[in-house]
């Protein structure tokens, strides 16, 4: 029964080798909380895990079952990409972004986590002078691992105190220093939700272009800023992306969530033409290929995976072609997130907590896949195990690079009215328990952007 003690989560924890609960990975909370479960008999709110929560959808599962009867399960996948994928992720780019990308500068890539890597990789050689990856935090934590890996230096500011024009003169502190080579993050954000404005990319964008940052910016949540009806293309409003501002971008774009196609491990990497073909010797010495996109396909992908699964690539050329020409709407399909944000943060704000990163400009943030959630003056190590004894799992924030206290809530697998409900018990009685011990009201720093 829930809660259970103190020392009977930390003996779990000792099992699952967690020894500092904010420095545990979003697999090993789930692990624990799976544990928990059978622990108790009882089950867990699931808020640490971030799968899609509605069914995969139709089109590019029949794309897939057809390529395969015909027998392209045989055949090695051309590593570009076919050319359907390529031709109709184009469109959907001008439909949605109205960007204007040519398919040759698309790349099919097994999942954003592999773009992102292979894009990482990649900028690593390409100037010894440009030695240093920037995250803007808070963020998915695998990228900064992926760095690590790699063994690419890093930099990281929280963006919490660093919103509208105050982002110009932080990025004008790191990016002068000439080492940076490339900067990722996420719009709409993970964890936060927060959606980056028109005047911070605008930002981004010039000040990429003045000192050579190539931006690398991870849209898997494409469209679903929901304040914002993004769901008809060809058609304003269309999604802000950096790719306005500067020519020295990296987009990626994935099936996973937008057509909750994440199993299959489908997405694309998508290059300015101008850092496509750009020509950097140091490319050339590294991977015998002078181009950036050529090194990024020749060089990194054929090491990695030796391209992307022929049918994955059919079923997400499938999808963004069917999205392109209107007769799938891919953003109302997934706003069945915005009723489960919506409700959830009312759940959470009506027992004592409050919104962390709660605002874009002068806007709240919108209702969607995650949010993030404080409590009073607890310490996010001190809020993360105390859920977790009541049957909440998360995961903390500082694990996603933010310097504030609180967690990530994502609402992706709270699937129906009855899980909702034993959230709301769930939070009550811990509000019933804490309230006397933590100071209730929101922290001034955590209602002030």
């Amino acid at each position: 029964m829930f809660p259970i003690t103190d020392q009977e989560l930390r003996e779990l924890m000792s099992r699952h080798n967690i020894n500092n609960i904010t420095d545990a990975t979003i697999r090993q909370i789930a692990s624990l909380a799976g544990t928990l479960e059978m622990k108790t008999g009882e089950q867990v709110v699931h808020l640490e895990i971030g799968n899609p929560g509605i069914p995969a959808n139709a089109l590019g599962v029949e794309a897939e079952r057809e390529v395969l009867r015909k027998g392209i399960a045989n055949q090695y996948p051309n590593i570009s990409g076919i050319p359907q994928l390529k031709e109709n992720a184009s469109r959907f780019i001008k439909a949605y972004l109205n960007i204007e990308l040519p398919g040759s500068c698309v790349i099919p890539t097994v999942g954003s986590m592999q773009g992102g890597y292979a894009a990482m990789l990649l900028c690593a050689h390409r100037d010894p002078k440009k030695d240093t990856m920037l995250f803007i935090n808070p963020g998915f934590p695998a990228q900064r691992y992926q760095a690590k890996l790699i063994g690419l230096k890093e930099e990281s500011f929280d963006i919490y105190n660093y919103r509208g024009k105050a982002l110009e003169a932080k990025l004008e502190e790191y990016f002068s220093k000439g080492n940076i080579t490339a900067m990722i993050y996420s719009t709409p954000n993970n964890p936060a939700w927060i959606n980056l404005t028109d005047e911070e990319l605008e930002i981004i964008g010039r000040m990429a272009t003045k000192y050579d940052v190539i931006i690398m910016e991870d849209l898997a949540y494409l469209g679903m800023d929901f304040r914002n009806n993004f769901g008809t293309p060809g058609v304003a409003p269309f999604v802000p992306s950096v790719a306005n501002y500067t020519d020295n971008y990296i987009l990626f774009l994935s099936a996973s969530k937008i057509f909750s196609y994440a199993g299959q491990r489908i997405a694309i990497t998508c290059f300015s033409p101008a850092v496509a073909e750009r020509v950097c010797p140091e490319l050339q010495n590294f991977f015998g290929m002078p181009t950036m996109i050529g090194a990024f396909v020749f060089g990194v992908l054929y090491a990695l995976s030796s391209g992307t699964a022929h049918s994955a690539q059919h079923a997400f050329a499938t999808m963004l072609g069917a999205a392109a020409d209107g007769r799938l709407n891919f953003v109302e399909d997934c706003r069945e997130y915005e009723r489960r944000g919506g409700l959830a943060k009312e759940i959470f704000t009506s027992n004592g907590f409050h919104i962390v990163y709660d605002k874009d400009g002068n806007k709240d943030i919108s209702d969607g896949f995650f949010f993030t959630a404080g409590y009073g003056n607890m310490t996010s190590e001190q809020l993360q195990e105390a859920l977790l004894r009541y049957g909440v799992a998360a995961i903390s924030l500082p694990g996603t690079g933010s310097e504030q206290d609180g967690l990530r809530v994502c609402v992706s697998m709270i699937k129906n009215d009855a899980e909702f409900e034993i959230l709301r018990k769930r939070l009550a009685a811990f509000n019933a328990d804490h309230a006397s011990e933590f100071k209730k009201e929101c922290p001034a720093k955590a209602c002030a952007l």
